[in-house]
């Protein structure tokens, strides 16, 4: 799942191309949804942003949201949704389907061309699509006025680089569940999933089964350098790559989320998996649970 740092690289990409400085603003030309499904809002006509100038990117913890035309498009990849950029979109309107397609937009000719930037002279369109793998379809689109007409959105936590020690701690402290689930939480942090949870945890030497709110101090003290850390490690990371590169390069940076069976880097013991229904996470036995290996179930505990 894109996470935070991925979600701001292509924030970071789509405002270079629509963005460009010292040019007009990209015009989208056309929306179209081959996926009905994935449009979750019906009060505002698709429309509305057809010959509209763009006026923003932004991220909202793991949300993209386009502006234009005095309304927003907010995105949601979910588990297996990406962007994929182009410079010259196919001619022609998709077809509806089951396939991975759920969304494509497209510019006025020009947008996002480097050297063409200002060209509307009817050449080829640039634009991006959404993409969903699997069968299990999750990606969610949103037309609204206001951003905070997406629940999802209402409902996210600070983000994770807004949050001080204190206000971490108090967080940590009054979390009655595990220490893995408080960093997924969206409304408590936004912005980590699965994948830098692992990370964190593992910086931070921490079992991911271990109860928030019994944390010892120093271990509060080294959760919150290792969120720190390892979220300005992955957004360096992320700055300033093509959305083509992202998941690859968040892959490459990984050193136990999806790890599962390899060597961890810092003392050279295999990286364990814990299994759930619909996903995993990965962890040091010697980093982070005193050698022990955790039951793999879902509801995990301590072998004996």
């Amino acid at each position: 799942m894109p996470e935070m740092p991925e979600v701001q690289g292509l924030v970071d990409f789509l405002r270079e191309k629509l963005l460009p400085p010292g040019a007009p603003p990209a015009v989208i030309s056309d929306v179209e949804v081959p996926s009905f499904a994935v449009l979750k809002t019906a009060d505002v006509p698709l429309d509305e942003l057809k010959s509209a100038p763009v006026s923003g990117v932004e991220r909202r913890g793991k949300f993209i949201v386009l502006s234009a035309g005095g309304v927003h498009l907010v995105m949601h990849l979910a588990k297996a949704g990406w962007l994929r950029w182009s410079d010259a979109l196919k001619p022609g309107r998709l077809r509806p389907g089951k396939g991975s397609m759920a969304l494509r937009v497209r510019f006025a000719p020009g947008a996002g061309v480097p050297g063409d930037k200002t060209s509307n002279d009817g050449g080829a369109e640039p634009g991006f699509d959404l993409t969903e793998a699997g069968t299990k379809k999750s990606l969610a689109v949103y037309l609204v006025r206001d951003p905070s007409d997406v629940p999802g959105i209402a409902r996210l936590g600070p983000e994770a680089f807004d949050v001080d020690f204190e206000t971490f701690a108090g967080l940590v402290a009054g979390h009655r569940g595990q220490i893995k689930g408080l960093l997924r939480d969206q409304s408590v942090i936004a912005g980590v999933g699965n994948a830098y949870s692992d990370e964190i945890l593992h910086a931070a030497h921490l079992s991911p089964f271990a109860t928030a709110a019994k944390l010892k101090p120093e271990e509060v003290s080294r959760l919150f350098e290792a969120l720190r850390a390892v979220l300005e490690s992955a957004n360096a990371n992320a700055s300033g790559r093509p959305a083509a590169e992202l998941k690859d390069s968040k892959r490459r940076a990984m050193r136990v989320h999806g790890r599962t069976g390899e060597l961890c880097p810092v003392c050279g013991d295999t990286v364990r998996e814990v299994s759930f229904a619909d996903s995993s996470l990965q962890y040091c036995p010697t980093c982070q649970t005193g050698g022990k290996l955790l039951a793999d179930r879902r509801l995990s505990r301590l072998l004996k």
